[in-house]
């Protein structure tokens, strides 16, 4: 355990990527269309007036594994579900295969789509830069939190952190973004350092 949190310490600490992100805190969030690891189409625009979550992932990260094993983002899915907050997993990894996504949405049990951004168009105009990355956005359509899921990058505080309440020794920033979402509050975190493997974007031409 003590040799695994020291790996993700060193990858963690690894640059990542350059992005040009249009993304902005308080702006409105770029509009996007993809299809979920079925096929369907999801669009941006038809969840306007919930609470959307968008979480960048890489089934073959072992930062955003570490997180599905201990069902970290899964837990908070399924607790806010109940409250209109919609939950979007997008993957920009782009030498994995289509099929990887429904893997990894059975293998993990995951309460949400997995949306195909191969091209990596999406996740460019947001910024996304690692996985995992969060990205929450209000009702209203405008981004109000993006960073990391936590403060814990090298997994020694997950059995406090999985939950989606309770617990001490560590900030759960998305869970605490949507609670003061929810009761009218202003976000009082609303941009963090993301930490995990940097996104496999596919080469510009």
């Amino acid at each position: 355990m003590i040799a695994l949190a020291g790996f993700l310490a060193v990858l963690a600490a690894a640059p990542v990527p350059a992005a040009v992100p249009v993304a902005k805190i308080g702006r409105p969030a770029p509009a996007f269309t993809l299809k979920d690891q079925d096929g369907k189409t999801v669009t941006l625009a038809s969840l306007r007036g919930r609470i959307v979550v968008l979480e960048w992932m890489n089934p073959d990260c072992p930062f955003w594994t570490r997180h599905a094993i201990a069902g970290t983002m899964r837990t908070l899915a399924a607790a806010y579900a109940p409250q209109g907050v919609a939950w979007l997993g997008v993957d920009s990894t782009a030498h994995l295969p289509l099929e990887r996504d429904a893997w990894a949405r059975e293998a993990f049990s995951l309460p949400y789509p997995v949306l195909n951004d191969r091209l990596g168009r999406v996740g460019r105009v947001y910024g996304a830069k690692t996985t995992p990355h969060l990205f929450v956005i209000d009702p209203k359509g405008r981004l109000a939190y993006a960073g990391a899921i936590d403060d814990d990058p090298a997994g020694g505080q997950d059995v406090r952190l999985r939950t989606s309440k309770g617990g001490s020794g560590g900030v759960n920033y998305v869970r605490q973004a949507l609670d003061e979402m929810l009761a009218g509050k202003t976000v009082s975190v609303p941009e963090t350092q993301p930490y995990g493997c940097s996104v496999k974007y596919t080469k510009r031409k």
